[in-house]
């Protein structure tokens, strides 16, 4: 017989299934945004250029997060049609 548990943990694994490669996205957008941007106070640190390399390399970090991002929804999204 089929407890009702069971039945509700097949449900939640299913759902998790389904929501767990965009759980990690926002993770990985924020990652790349700060990991480029500690470069570039590095940068500025070494080079004595204060603010130069942490602007480039902000909005490098933001361009590059929110094209790995969107390519990764919309990758997401042909899986899930088929």
């Amino acid at each position: 017989m089929n407890k009702p548990e069971d039945k509700n943990s097949k449900n939640t694994s299913g759902i998790y299934k389904e929501v767990g490669p965009y759980m990690g996205m926002g993770f990985q957008l924020a990652a790349t945004v700060a990991l480029l941007i500690f470069i570039g106070i590095w940068l500025d640190k070494r080079t004595g250029k204060d603010p130069l390399f942490t602007i480039i390399f902000a909005f490098l970090g933001i361009s590059v997060g929110l094209y790995n991002f969107i390519k990764t929804v919309l990758d997401l999204g042909k899986k899930s049609d088929k």
